[in-house]
């Protein structure tokens, strides 16, 4: 095939992938619409009297639905499997974006939403299979289409590296901070839902949908553990391959740009975020908001800064 069929292929994939992520979306829609027809889960004690597992369907009294599959937990089986195609629809995109370039298919911001994308959903499907957190799938799907959304309005056509770029160090830097931005949504997707359930705990109220979802305490945990897995990453990734992909490229490790400002921002803030929770051991709602600050300035770092500052050096990212 030449450059330009892998280019069109690339598109028509990227396309593709947008309207299952889409279809995925609606499924997870439509788990939670079916689950406010259905009937309260029933209350299930543990013969020991402990609390439910992590990741068991659970409200704050742990109550759990014995009954045979409904139509809730069928959609939710359905959104998770297109969720899959929509991956694999998005990976021969990305790959065939790479192909087309000849490059690593991460140079600019349509690249980045794209391969940010896909680095998401396939994180999110590997940590169903470890901590069955489907019920993040409606964020992860919405939020993708989000991106996908972002990255169309600001496509380009695929083509060669600016000279900054043309070091192996971007591909380290990039495909780190990515991977720890897939965790960070994971985490902040947690922390949202923690507030809604923890309220609806401390006022009594935990009906038939948020009955469906962990207890806050494990949704709590959950929103740490992956902090904990991203925040290493995020530190490699944005504060030591960066600054050393930057000195091969402007003969400098730092230099106070807005991207890497923000960058840094996003740093300090989950490692007061972790720093609270190890020493000062707090967990629950101020943990939880100070984790999606952290998410804030990872999304302002990520795009806002592209967007708004004009005389970043990172420019070329648009």
């Amino acid at each position: 095939m030449s450059l330009e069929q892998y280019a069109q292929l690339s598109n028509y994939a990227i396309a593709a992938g947008t309207v299952v992520v889409a279809l995925a979306f609606l499924a997870h829609l439509a788990e939670w619409g079916f689950a406010l027809r259905s009937e309260p889960a029933k209350e299930l004690v543990a013969a020991d009297g402990s609390v439910p597992v992590e990741g068991a369907t659970t409200g704050s009294a742990g109550v759990v639905d014995d009954e045979d599959p409904d139509r809730s937990t069928v959609f939710s089986s359905v959104g998770v499997s297109v969720a899959w195609l929509a991956t694999l629809v998005l990976l021969v995109g990305v790959v065939t974006r790479g192909l087309a370039a000849q490059r690593v298919p991460w140079g600019n911001m349509y690249e980045f939403a794209c391969t940010g994308t896909l680095i998401a959903l396939a994180v999110y499907l590997v940590l169903v299979r470890v901590w069955d957190i489907e019920w993040l799938g409606v964020v992860v799907t919405g939020f993708s289409l989000v991106l996908l959304g972002i990255g169309f309005s600001v496509y380009v056509p695929a083509g060669p590296l600016v000279p900054a770029l043309h070091s192996y160090w971007l591909v380290i830097h990039v495909a780190a901070v990515m991977t720890a931005g897939a965790l960070f949504l994971l985490s902040a997707g947690a922390s949202a839902l923690y507030l809604v359930v923890d309220r609806a705990e401390r006022r009594g109220t935990v009906g038939k949908v948020l009955g469906r979802l962990p207890t806050s305490a494990n949704m709590d945990r959950l929103a740490f553990r992956l902090v904990a897995v991203g925040f290493p990453l995020w530190t490699f990734g944005a504060l030591i391959a960066g600054p050393i992909w930057a000195y091969y490229a402007w003969a400098r490790f730092w230099g106070w740009d807005p991207k890497e400002v923000w960058a840094l921002i996003t740093w300090i803030a989950y490692a007061v975020y972790l720093h609270a929770r190890v020493t000062a051991g707090w967990k629950g709602r101020r943990a939880a908001v100070i984790g999606l600050i952290g998410f804030a300035t990872f999304l302002f770092s990520f795009y806002g800064v592209n967007l708004i500052f004009g005389g970043s050096m990172h420019t070329y990212a648009k």
